[in-house]
């Protein structure tokens, strides 16, 4: 009797019949140790003196936080780059966020296969275009007298201002483009959410009575709404990053009031100066802001996990 009762055993699968899945995941995992953690190694250097070529970073002589007092209290130009990452990247995120959401959305509601094709196929090409490619193309877009221009005029408009060279509107391109190009791969993945819906549920709704807004409030959305938990999570750990690639393509001097970045800054501090300390500022400011991104994701998990029932860790 006892045996008859008794649990039958999990068969476990020999390993050596997934290793094909095994193979597969090994070269994200390479991928992470060289570049996501063996870097971390070099954190040291945000808290050398002065680097030494000889000696390397972790030969070098030890300043403590003697850098990061530094940045906060005698940089002006830093304040400005976190202020202006911080706008760029929450304007992104505000006006962004849920453009994805609202087109596939729109997408789900076409009937016709082969014209959904071709806007997802539309909407999806720009992801692929290199920054350097799009920014080119952003500038002569933009530039004095090109195809922006050429649109105001035939409204009647005569603009005298170089978008790219201006401010303001050097932000609002910044953060439209930066929008436009991709959100395309957003839609997709919310797309693909969609079609996981049972289709019942909307048959029922039907039978109740619901318009098609009622079954987009009451079922479409609850039912993508782990898809969107966690792109939200994902996306407030970058807030603190605008988008390095674009503005380096895109900014020029007389933009830097409000369009220089942390990353940016970063760069020009690093790279441009002549003396061997502006590597050990420049690793201050890096460690600083991968601190923030740890703090926000975390810090929005909590928020998540403490009102709904899903969470990412």
């Amino acid at each position: 009797m006892n045996t008859l009762m008794a649990k039958p055993k999990k068969r476990r699968r020999p390993i050596g019949k997934e290793w094909q899945l095994h193979l597969m995941i090994l070269l994200p995992m390479v991928f992470l140790l060289l570049f996501a953690f063996l870097p971390m190694f070099g954190l040291r250097l945000a808290f050398v003196e002065k680097l030494s070529y000889k000696k390397g970073i972790w030969g070098s002589e030890w300043a403590g936080l003697k850098w990061f007092r530094y940045i906060f209290t005698s940089l002006p130009e830093f304040k400005r780059a976190f202020r202006n990452t911080l706008f760029i990247a929450t304007a992104k995120l505000i006006l962004g966020f849920p453009v994805p959401i609202i087109i596939s959305l729109l997408l789900n509601e076409v009937r016709s296969k082969r014209y959904k094709k071709i806007i997802q196929t539309l909407i999806f090409l720009p992801y692929f275009i290199s920054w350097v490619v799009l920014g080119g193309i952003v500038k002569t877009i933009f530039a004095h007298g090109g195809a922006f221009d050429q649109f105001l005029m035939f409204f009647g408009f005569h603009p005298n201002t170089i978008w790219l060279q201006n401010n303001n509107s050097f932000v609002a391109i910044v953060i439209i483009t930066d929008i436009w190009k991709g959100f395309g791969y957003g839609t997709i993945i919310y797309f693909a959410a969609l079609t996981g819906i049972d289709p019942t549920l909307y048959e029922v709704a039907q039978i109740d009575g619901a318009n098609k807004f009622q079954q987009i409030v009451h079922i479409t959305i609850p039912c993508i709404m782990p898809v969107i938990v966690l792109n939200l999570l994902l996306n407030l750990g970058s807030v603190i990053n605008a988008n390095f690639d674009q503005i380096l393509v895109l900014y020029n001097p007389l933009v830097y009031e409000k369009g220089d970045i942390i990353d940016t800054y970063v760069y020009r501090t690093t790279l441009e100066g002549s003396s061997a300390t502006n590597y050990p500022i420049g690793s201050a400011i890096g460690m600083f802001k991968s601190v923030i991104s740890l703090i926000l994701i975390s810090t929005s998990n909590l928020i998540v996990k403490k009102f709904t029932d899903y969470r990412i860790f």
